[in-house]
């Protein structure tokens, strides 16, 4: 049973939409009418308050005013009402004042027992029950197709669109969810049902942010064990950076790099065009990710395939020539094809047999893990040359994707019902392989090493901000190798470290000491560290007067193949990353970089070395001389477990980690080490920072 708060007699308004809705999309249960001023609507009975409705409620939707839904939760909670999703707008997303109002409703609705969708939430559709529990315009024409796929929307003025463009597309949903202001059921808890739901196949996730990072992974996690992948779309791909540390790792990684490596590393897809949301359902449908990802194509539209083709190879996707044993095999049947990456079929005849024959050699062959099918005019005038064989095609383990190069609704509909990925851009097909080869079954997180880590919380002091020889005597204790070092506190003090030797300021309150000019390198003998040491004091304080100068680090000066730079930041939306990149002063302007969840393992390390591709230097390119990548990875990983310190760091960076020829290992020459807070921020602290605003249509 339902019952809505607010319902409305005037045809005119949203509030008036879902008691229409229940009854045109055929709900059976009982709605009730909540409306002090009106005693029938629409020829129906209403209630002047939800107590005096005679029978329990299960879910009830509120529409009033903002300064009216502290009531109706109270009401809730005397009805003893399970589920309350609220369409009411005025709270967090309009600031502190709002925030406040909605702190308040979420407290008196868990006092009562009452779980919250909402604020500012459009409803939800649920097809089995026929539940139209919704505001959204585009119920008012369109009826729903049940099928397997659900969606989960952040953005509510979105929902009508999702659903328009995924049912002109063949899905059919099991249920669609907008989540609002996520103020108590959010994201993850409504995956983590959908994985359980026996209607749900795939999981389509529209997102602004994250915002229950735990819970979601939770979810992602749950949905990956039972086959039902979970497809993200995220906003915000186009945000460089956000002012949330002063290090270079802080203006490389912006949150769109950190949810990318939190998508990935709970098992999600993650695409970067809306139409491909709706199309990749398909191609990954009772599938898991492959562990090689070679694509095997055949075309009868040489420039149409290309059109998809060219777009794999500027993904990195790896497109693959038929091999000889297809040749001959094919040869014996009366096929001919060449040995082209991409098997062109347009001169060889309009056969059916032909392009039937053909794919099913590509399907059955191990040299390919995906094929890849362009077809041309024939899809838009003669489905059965073309299409047929598609559809008929032995069912084979590997995916297959179809794009169609004229516009060929039929055709479409045809493979649609056949349940085999069709698309109908050849950006949307690019995309959908790029993110089935870039799928990954969830990481494990490597267990923290309990020595190391209590060794370098013993160097954590009270001071938020360490210098950086603190700094790199935490990072020492994690296993990292760090340059001989010493430090001076006046010109005439000898050191041991040997020279040539690097002399630079020490301070916590400058991190970029270059910028400063307070480094000098190639320090030769006492009387030039004498000289250096006072010119680098003078330097630091006209770069910043007040900062504290704790006197100056002198290390060993060290050589190597190349410089990376390693950085480790608590992102608010994901929780802690590590990043590998290539080292400098530059290393934030070529944004050439691999970020993970942290803690990694060295294998994963290893993995994020082979992704940045300025690191071929040391991988042996063109026979160059290797570095030493599996003392890198070891490095990586030892840093990444920062992650498990208290307390908490927030962000942290060698730049540069120096890497020597293969066999001698990597040495770190500079560092930076910030503290937090011990305890996580809140959920609501974090959604209020991240500044979120939902709209409704």
């Amino acid at each position: 049973s339902v019952a809505l708060i607010g319902a409305s007699g005037d045809p005119k308004k949203n509030t008036s939409r879902p008691q229409r809705f229940l009854r045109k999309h055929g709900y059976a249960g009982r709605v009730f009418l909540v409306n002090p001023s009106r005693s029938e609507i629409f020829g129906e009975k209403t209630y002047p308050d939800l107590r005096a409705v005679p029978d329990p409620v299960d879910h009830v939707f509120i529409m009033v005013p903002t300064e009216a839904v502290l009531d109706a939760v109270a009401q809730c909670c005397e009805k003893k009402v399970r589920v309350a999703t609220i369409f009411s707008d005025g709270f967090a997303e309009t600031g502190a004042d709002g925030r406040r109002r909605q702190d308040e409703v979420v407290r008196l609705a868990r006092e009562g027992g009452v779980r919250l969708l909402g604020p500012n939430c459009i409803g939800l559709v649920n097809t089995q029950a026929h539940l139209a529990l919704s505001v959204n315009a585009v119920l008012e024409k369109a009826d729903v197709t049940s099928g397997p796929v659900a969606i989960v929307s952040q953005s509510g003025s979105m929902m009508g669109s999702l659903m328009s463009r995924g049912q002109g597309r063949g899905l059919g949903f099991s249920k669609l969810v907008s989540v609002g202001n996520e103020s108590d059921i959010g994201v993850g808890e409504i995956t983590e049902m959908l994985a359980d739901d026996p209607d749900t196949r795939t999981i389509l996730l529209f997102m602004e942010t994250v915002r229950d990072a735990d819970r979601l992974a939770a979810a992602a996690r749950r949905a990956y064990a039972a086959c039902k992948p979970v497809v993200v779309y995220k906003l915000g791909r186009s945000e460089v950076g956000r002012d949330l540390a002063t290090s270079h790792t802080g203006a490389m990684t912006g949150s769109d790099d950190t949810a990318g490596a939190f998508f990935r590393a709970h098992g999600m897809l993650r695409v970067e065009m809306l139409e491909t949301l709706f199309e990749l359902p398909a191609l990954v449908a009772n599938q898991k990710p492959s562990t090689r990802h070679r694509v095997g194509a055949m075309t009868t539209t040489g420039g149409g395939a290309a059109t998809v083709v060219d777009r794999l190879g500027v993904y990195g996707v790896e497109v693959v020539p038929p091999t000889e044993q297809v040749i001959s095999d094919l040869a014996r049947k009366g096929i001919r094809i060449g040995r082209s990456r991409l098997t062109d079929l347009t001169l060889a005849g309009a056969k059916k047999e032909i392009y039937g024959g053909v794919l099913n050699a590509l399907l059955g062959s191990d040299h390919c893990d995906l094929v890849l099918a362009a077809v041309g005019s024939s899809s838009q005038f003669q489905p059965h040359i073309a299409i047929e064989p598609i559809v008929e095609a032995t069912p084979k383990a590997n995916p297959l994707a179809v794009f169609c190069a004229p516009q060929a609704d039929t055709s479409l509909k045809l493979l649609n019902e056949a349940g085999i990925a069709a698309f109908r851009t050849p950006e949307a097909c690019a995309d959908a392989i790029r993110a089935w080869r870039d799928w990954r079954a969830p990481a494990d997180t490597p267990a923290p090493d309990a020595a190391r880590i209590a060794a370098a919380q013993a160097l954590l002091g009270a001071a938020r901000r360490l210098n950086e020889h603190e700094a790199c005597r935490v990072f020492s204790a994690l296993g990292v190798p760090q340059a001989l070092a010493e430090v001076i506190t006046d010109p005439a003090q000898r050191v041991g470290v040997g020279f040539p030797a690097v002399a630079k300021v020490l301070s916590p309150d400058i991190a970029h000491k270059t910028e400063a000019r307070a480094v000098r390198l190639n320090v030769t003998s006492d009387e030039e560290l004498a000289a250096a040491y006072e010119e680098i004091l003078v330097n630091a304080r006209a770069y910043k007067k007040d900062a504290r100068i704790e006197g100056v680090l002198v290390q060993r000066m060290e050589q190597g193949l190349a410089e990376v730079i390693v950085g480790y930041k608590r992102d608010p939306q994901v929780g802690p990353v590590v990043v590998l990149g290539v080292g400098g002063t530059l290393a934030e302007i070529y944004r050439d970089f691999a970020v993970r969840l942290a803690p990694v393992s060295v294998a994963e390390a290893l993995r994020m070395i082979e992704q940045v591709k300025g690191l071929a230097i040391i991988r042996g390119y063109r026979n160059l001389p290797r570095g030493d990548c599996e003392a890198l990875a070891e490095a990586v990983s030892a840093f990444s477990q920062l992650a498990s310190v208290t307390p908490r760091v927030l962000e942290a960076e060698i730049n540069p980690l120096i890497v020597k020829p293969e066999g001698q290992g990597v040495v770190a020459v500079d560092g930076l080490l910030v503290l937090g807070e011990n305890e996580p921020p809140r959920r609501q602290d974090r959604q209020e920072n991240q500044g979120q605003n939902k709209g409704k249509s």
